[in-house]
C-alpha cells in the first residue's frame, strides 16, 4: 500500500513537472487538430500488434502443453494489456492472465512460467528491434545515445543467452535468491531446445514491436510530426524500456517525459 503511494505520488511529481516545461493550451490545441484517419490506422496498427502478441503467447502456451484457443489468448491478453495499464504495477496483467488459467485447471507454476516466457521473449524481440534500427539508419541520434542504446541491446540480448545457459553452473543450484534463476533457466533451456522454435518466437516478438512502434508513428502523423519512421523505430524502444522501471503507476508520466526528452534530440516541438 504504501509503495503504490508513493508511485502515485511520482507520478503526480512527473506530470506536474512535465506541465511547467510545455504549454498545456498547446497541447490542446494540436490535439484538436489531430487527423482521425492516421488515428484509425494506428488503432488498426495496434490491434495487429495485439493480435501478434496473443500468437506468440500461444506458441508458448502450446510448447507447455496448454490446449486452449487462440480466442481464449486474444480475450486474455486484452484484458491483461488493460489491468497493466490501470494497475499500480506492471505485470498487474500478468496476474490476471495467470488467473484466468488456474481457472480452466491449469497449474498455477506452469501458468506463470508460461506467462514469465513470453514476457522474457518480448523483451528480447523489443531489443533486437532496437539493435537493428539504431545501427541500420546510424547517424540519427546523437553519437552518445547511439552508444547507449547499442550497450543496453546488447547487453540484455547477452544476459538472455546466459539465462539460457545458466543450469551449466550446476553450483549455483540451491543457493538462496540465485536457486530461482537457475530453475527458470533450465526450463528456459529445455523449452527451446530447437533454435529453429527460439528463432520464430523472437521474430514474431519483433513484429508485435514493430506494429506498436507504427502506432506511435500514425499518432504522430496525426498531429502533424515532421520527423522520419526510422526516428521512432530507434527512439519508441528505449521509451517502452523505461516505462519497465516500477517508480510509477503503470510507467505513466515516464512514457511521456521520456517521449518529450528523447524526441527533442531530432528537433520534435515539445508540445507535439
Amino acid at each position: 500500500m504504501i509503495t503504490n503511494i508513493i508511485k502515485l505520488l511520482i507520478t503526480i511529481a512527473i506530470f506536474y513537472f512535465l506541465f511547467q516545461y510545455i504549454d498545456f493550451d498547446t497541447v490542446v490545441a494540436i490535439l484538436a487538430k489531430s487527423h482521425g484517419g492516421f488515428i484509425l490506422i494506428a488503432f488498426l496498427l495496434q490491434m495487429v500488434s495485439t493480435f501478434l502478441a496473443a500468437y506468440r503467447w500461444q506458441l508458448i502456451m502450446q510448447l507447455l502443453v496448454f490446449k486452449e484457443s487462440m480466442r481464449f489468448y486474444v480475450q486474455s491478453y486484452f484484458k491483461g494489456t488493460f489491468f497493466n495499464q490501470v494497475l499500480p504495477g506492471s505485470i498487474g496483467g500478468d496476474a490476471v492472465r495467470i488467473i484466468e488459467l488456474t481457472q480452466l485447471g491449469y497449474d498455477k507454476k506452469d501458468a506463470f512460467y508460461g506467462i514469465f516466457v513470453d514476457r522474457v521473449i518480448g523483451l528480447v524481440g523489443l531489443l533486437v528491434l532496437n539493435l537493428i534500427a539504431n545501427n541500420l539508419f546510424y547517424g540519427t541520434f546523437p553519437i552518445w545515445l547511439y552508444q547507449l542504446i547499442n550497450l543496453v541491446t546488447i547487453g540484455g540480448i547477452v544476459s538472455f543467452i546466459a539465462l539460457l545457459n545458466f543450469h551449466r553452473l550446476s553450483f549455483l543450484d540451491g543457493k538462496k535468491y540465485i536457486d530461482i534463476i537457475h530453475r527458470l533457466g533450465l526450463r528456459m533451456n529445455a523449452l527451446y531446445q530447437s533454435n529453429t522454435i527460439l528463432l520464430k518466437h523472437i521474430s514474431v516478438s519483433v513484429f508485435v514491436h514493430l506494429f506498436s512502434v507504427l502506432t506511435i508513428y500514425a499518432l504522430a502523423l496525426s498531429i502533424d510530426v515532421k520527423l522520419s519512421p526510422e526516428v521512432f523505430l530507434i527512439a519508441i524502444p528505449p521509451i517502452f524500456l523505461l516505462t519497465i522501471v516500477p517508480i510509477s503507476l503503470a510507467g505513466w508520466g515516464v512514457r511521456e517525459s521520456a517521449m518529450v526528452g528523447i524526441l527533442m534530440l531530432v528537433g520534435a516541438e515539445k508540445e507535439k
